[in-house]
């Protein structure tokens, strides 16, 4: 049986007066992908923030597995343009080895950026620094905030496929975070949609056709092929 690498069981949070989040249940294992979908302000970034161990439930449980390793892509990156930082040189900030940020780079597809500003980078290319960053742990589990913010759509399809790629090729779980109805349903295992609450949870196909889903987005997913490579047990 495949293990989770995280499992959180009935989280709840509040601030002040206000409940983000209400009895929330969420499993990540291994060569899967898991998507948070909803609407802004449904609690997915907190969500993401106590599945880190960065925040503190105000109730449930939050379990990782032993030694879990954690790459996680933030949901921007804000960078002085006058700063004189190189690509290599950011990825040299997380891991001293010159050699080991080459390589997260050329998995990312971007080997030939090593020495280009980063305040140059095009949003796909600042996407995939960030990807590689995150890489250079060599992670249990990737967890990505929005990962195609600011790309444009053949570049979101194309991330998405490094996405899948490399989970195959690493044999992590990925928790992905999106507020993207289109792209993001083709090319992940795995949806929840929440609101507070988990308003459903399953396939993708399920998922769209969710009275609840429907209800916070209409009919608006557009049809997609789920064509991963890898095979479901």
């Amino acid at each position: 049986m495949n293990q989770p690498l995280i499992r959180l069981r009935g989280v709840s949070k509040h601030f002040g007066a206000h409940q983000v989040l209400r009895d929330v249940d969420l499993e990540v294992t291994r060569n899967r992908i898991l998507t948070l979908i909803g609407p802004s302000g449904c609690g997915k970034t907190t969500l993401v923030r106590i599945a880190l161990g960065l925040l503190d439930a105000d109730s449930g449980s939050l379990t990782r597995s032993p030694g879990l390793r954690v790459g996680y892509m933030p949901q921007k990156l804000v960078v002085d343009p006058t700063l004189p930082l190189a690509v290599g040189r950011f990825l040299r900030l997380a891991e001293r080895d010159p050699g080991k940020c080459r390589v997260a780079l050329a998995e990312t597809g971007i080997p030939a950026l090593w020495d280009r500003p980063v305040s140059a980078l095009s949003g796909g290319e600042t996407q995939r620094m960030l990807l590689a960053r995150a890489l250079l742990r060599r992670p249990d589990l990737l967890v990505l905030d929005e990962p195609v913010q600011g790309v444009d759509v053949v570049g979101q399809e194309a991330l998405y496929k490094l996405i899948g790629d490399l989970r195959q090729r690493l044999g992590c779980g990925v928790l992905l975070v999106s507020h993207d109805l289109h792209l993001v349903m083709a090319a992940t295992d795995e949806v929840i949609c929440l609101n507070q609450h988990v308003c459903c949870h399953g396939t993708p196909l399920q998922v769209s056709r969710d009275p609840a889903f429907v209800a916070l987005f209409g009919r608006r997913t557009a049809p997609y092929e789920h064509d991963h490579d890898h095979s479901h047990p």
